[in-house]
């Protein structure tokens, strides 16, 4: 293996170990005259940065495009382009052929849950029993650490509003805020909200709810807008008592967003 196609399935493990989305572009088969072989590859992630190289210029650009294109539908591509005539549009003038296999690697979804009380730890065992990349956060060390909920992929000991500086929160990225009160949530969910998390849940009654509101518009300035994106009080509707009980809750609610499940009873559907 040679180091570039090295840096390229380096790069590709570091991305699932921090659970980020990119797409893999290879060179599966070429005619005439084309910059890289088949067998080259490039990685891309979804901020458009690159690792490795299928040949630079136009043609690059474009599986650039098609790459990113691929993490938003999470559909694989597999186009050919004609490197003939740059003012018929095609990406180059070498003569040949390209085509393009662009596979979109989609990590398991992450789980981060804010608050590692009785609901945070019960939540986050729950959520890494189901499959998911769980992230544990809260300020006080002894409830956030292996010793307190083994097997998870991060422990960030860190104030709330601190969290989105210290974690990647992206379009895999689920959030349970299972926090103490209202002063934690006021740091908190403006900056949850200005990140394309699918799922942003704060648990608490109506009441507290309603009062969260009112302090981020007032002092915050957040809109009611922004603020429906907010699942409020948290998850599924069980009559759940018992820490476990609601983190089950939780849970469904955010498998059912995944998924996009309506919640109704299979019996009714």
């Amino acid at each position: 293996m040679d180091d570039e196609a090295r840096r390229v399935f380096e790069a590709l493990l570091a991305a699932g170990d921090q659970g980020e989305a990119c797409a893999l572009v290879t060179v599966t088969a070429t005619q005439g005259s084309i910059p890289r072989h088949a067998g080259s590859k490039m990685l891309v992630r979804a901020d458009g940065s690159q690792v490795g190289t299928i040949g630079g210029g136009a043609l690059e650009a474009l599986a650039v495009s098609e790459a990113l294109a691929a993490l938003a539908d999470g559909q694989t591509r597999t186009p050919v382009h004609h490197l003939n005539n740059l003012e018929h549009g095609d990406p180059g003038i070498c003569g040949g052929s390209v085509t393009l296999f662009i596979e979109p690697i989609i990590p398991a979804p992450t789980l981060l849950v804010v608050g590692g009380g009785h609901v945070g730890k019960a939540l986050a065992e729950l959520g890494l029993w189901a499959g998911f990349r769980v992230i544990l956060n809260d300020d006080r060390a002894e409830y956030c650490s292996p010793d307190y909920v083994p097997g998870l992929a991060g422990y960030v000991v860190c104030a709330p509003g601190e969290l989105v500086s210290r974690v990647p929160v992206g379009m895999h990225t689920y959030v349970a805020a299972v926090t103490r009160g209202l002063p934690v949530d006021l740091d908190l969910i403006p900056a949850l909200l200005a990140t394309p998390a699918p799922y942003i849940g704060v648990i608490g009654s109506k009441r507290r709810w309603r009062l969260t509101v009112e302090a981020l518009r007032d002092q915050r300035g957040l809109t009611d807008a922004a603020l429906t994106r907010i699942h409020a009080p948290i998850g599924l509707e069980l009559e759940a008592e018992t820490p476990k009980e609601i983190a089950i809750s939780i849970l469904a609610e955010i498998i059912m967003i995944r998924r996009g499940g309506t919640g109704y009873s299979m019996k009714e559907g």
